[in-house]
């Protein structure tokens, strides 16, 4: 790309992140919607074979770390493991625009929005526990009572709080659809980038800049001749 020209799109996930993203996001679906069959009497009246959506439900929720795990492994997890260490700081623009509720057009963000980073740390944290203790509930046994009667306390308020943060994370999402674009195809508008997360734009593409006018050179010192000298 020539200097100061500016490009279409920027690089925003790699395979690598966007099948992990995608993949998640089908486990949880399978999570929701088993959980809701199994929780409402309603619904299981509805749909019946309870102990077939509760064995998907167990499996599903077994299977949610290994994703994860087989994206962070070997040189394919390198970006991942990079936007990982971008989630987890935060900026002083970052809480910039926290104390202003997204509305301080003058931060300058970075790859994610503050409201990501919290995000994704709730919703890392909430899987966390959900497996923890669907773990207890589903392997029950070892267990006294008092823990089986807090894990279904905290799983069910967990799976609640949870399905609000994917409502709105959803939400979000269909409302820019550049955004989404990233996730989907793994690039986003130059033009979303520059506007949206100018640091991080500043950062992916150096070459969109104007060009710096070269120096002129300075002129050579003219040489006396040996006749003007006499």
């Amino acid at each position: 790309m020539a200097p100061g020209q500016q490009p279409r799109d920027v690089a925003r996930f790699d395979r690598t992140e966007r099948w992990l993203h995608w993949a998640n996001a089908t486990l949880v679906g399978v999570l929701v919607t088993t959980g809701a069959i199994l929780y409402w009497g309603e619904l299981s009246s509805i749909f019946g074979r309870r102990a077939l959506f509760k064995e998907i439900h167990v499996i599903a929720g077994l299977a949610l770390p290994i994703p994860f795990l087989l994206a962070l492994a070997g040189r394919w997890g390198r970006a991942l493991r990079r936007d990982l260490g971008v989630l987890n700081r935060f900026s002083a623009d970052d809480f910039a625009w926290l104390r202003s509720r997204g509305r301080d057009r003058s931060v300058r963000l970075g790859k994610f929005n503050p409201g990501q980073k919290l995000n994704s740390a709730f919703v890392g944290a909430a899987l966390v526990t959900m497996l923890a203790t669907g773990t207890v509930l589903r392997f029950f046994g070892p267990f006294p009572l008092a823990w089986r009667t807090g894990a279904t306390f905290v799983h069910d308020w967990t799976a609640l709080a949870l399905g609000l943060a994917i409502t709105g994370h959803v939400w979000l999402a269909v409302a820019d659809p550049d955004a989404l674009r990233g996730m989907v195809s793994g690039v986003v508008p130059a033009r979303w980038a520059k506007e949206k997360r100018p640091r991080w734009y500043e950062a992916v593409a150096p070459d969109d800049r104007a060009p710096e006018p070269e120096p002129e050179p300075e002129p050579e010192p003219e040489e006396l001749s040996p006749a003007a000298g006499s």
